[in-house]
């Protein structure tokens, strides 16, 4: 009797939790559809990305590593024309190396005299503007790709990757754009790009003040972000591509740069990826131990580009929130955990706790929060969201990143934040209307 008693139990026992498991995800789909926080932040965000594509009220300039995260709201709320021509102005400054820059900005508001200052670049299709490249970080070629293929999926607009731009066409200069990674950014030794030593996906090296430009001082390192940019880039380019045998090659390299970052990067002990491989020696101290730390965006965004599994992705965030309560902050934005210690970084923004040293993101949060819905993990996502909404309508408007006891930092309507979170409410969203 016993022999029929246990199996039998079991399976109802199985049956009731399913039951319950699909109880709790109708109350979640229901509390998404009627969640007013999520319809107030959808139209502030758009409100938001309407005033202008510079990244907020602190920065004068249009950032393409900003601007990949909102262009699909801008698309919402302004002219094709608008939207394409951002695009066109970061084209008209590439390098004949294929480099793109960082920023652009009205020539007049430039301080183009200033040896301390910007390394300013002008172009002559482009006059109105003068543009800038923070050479440290080594993702301002892989946003465009992805804002580029973003701006083409959302309009249906092929024919613009055929438009030309300076004598080459659109899809000719973002190839210029990969070859510039593979040239100049690739290690041969380890198959992965690489750029300054930054915190997670930061563009401030530990050597300077100020921090953004290569020179001479400088600890080229390879990590995690940087490559998982590249390969969501990849991806995106074979997408675009229409020639088969050219998609096959991008196809092909970014199958190389998921196998390295996992060979390279991941450590599979602590179930997380280290900070650093450092190609010519460390900035930090010797008897540092630097894989202490987590770094929460390059982790969000190597889930989003297929470098980790489900079950991954499920103890990532469960590492993420407990390193937020560690930390007593409010979101999983926490950009790392623990911080570099004081002084680590010669920046004066960059104490514990502060900017990229463990400020808390949305800008990032949310990309996780996206890794999560993709990934089945809704209850979790939708969670997880709210305190990042709860805080927009808190400080009414989107900030660039929260100390973490909440306090709104840096430029204020952060059209990054504004982007990542009609994103995430999209998909959320998208979910709780299949599931009707």
């Amino acid at each position: 009797m016993k022999k029929f008693i246990l199996p039998l139990m079991a399976a109802l026992l199985g049956t009731a939790a399913f039951a319950k498991g699909e109880s709790d995800l109708r109350i979640v789909r229901k509390s998404i559809l009627e969640d007013p926080l999520m319809d107030r932040v959808f139209e502030m965000a758009h409100e938001t990305v309407a005033g202008g594509l510079n990244a907020g009220d602190g920065y004068g300039e249009v950032w393409i590593r900003d601007f990949n995260t909102f262009i699909t709201v801008a698309m919402d709320v302004m002219p094709d024309g608008k939207v394409r021509e951002c695009l066109d102005t970061f084209f008209r400054f590439q390098g004949e190396d294929g480099n793109i820059v960082d920023g652009y900005i009205p020539v007049e508001k430039a301080d183009l005299d200033n040896p301390d200052g910007y390394a300013y670049r002008l172009s002559g299709t482009a006059p109105q503007f003068a543009a800038h490249k923070n050479t440290v970080e080594t993702d301002q070629e892989t946003s465009l790709i992805q804002a580029v293929f973003q701006y083409v999926e959302k309009s249906g607009n092929r024919g613009y990757l055929e438009t030309v731009v300076d004598g080459k066409t659109v899809l000719e200069r973002l190839e210029m754009a990969l070859e510039f990674l593979y040239t100049h950014r690739y290690s041969r030794e380890y198959g992965l790009i690489y750029g300054a030593t930054t915190a997670d996906w930061g563009d401030v090296q530990p050597e300077h003040a100020w921090g953004v430009a290569i020179d001479e001082n400088t600890h080229f390192a390879i990590d995690i972000y940087d490559n998982a940019m590249l390969s969501i880039a990849l991806d995106n380019l074979a997408e675009m591509t229409p020639d088969p045998s050219v998609r096959a090659r991008w196809n092909e390299a970014r199958e190389k740069i998921v196998s390295n970052a996992r060979k390279y990067l991941w450590d599979e002990k602590n179930r997380k990826f280290i900070p650093h491989i450092y190609l010519d020696g460390s900035p930090f101290p010797e008897d540092f131990d630097e894989n202490k730390i987590y770094y929460h965006g390059g982790t969000a965004v190597a889930a989003l580009a297929g470098m980790l599994t489900k079950d991954e992705i499920a103890h990532a965030n469960d590492r993420m929130l407990e390193n937020m309560r560690k930390a007593h902050a409010q979101t999983i934005g926490l950009t790392l955990y623990p911080t570099y210690p004081a002084g680590y970084f010669k920046s004066p923004g960059m104490y514990p706790y502060g900017y990229q040293n463990g400020g808390d993101w949305t800008w990032f949060g949310a990309r996780m929060i996206w890794a999560l819905a993709e990934n089945g993990y809704i209850k979790e996502a939708y969670e997880e969201l709210k305190p990042m909404l709860a805080r927009v309508i808190e400080n009414n408007g989107f900030n660039e990143w929260y100390t973490p006891a909440g306090e709104p930092m840096g430029s204020g309507t952060f059209r990054g934040e504004a982007g990542v979170l009609v994103t995430a409410i999209d998909m959320l969203r998208d979910w709780a209307e299949d599931k009707r």
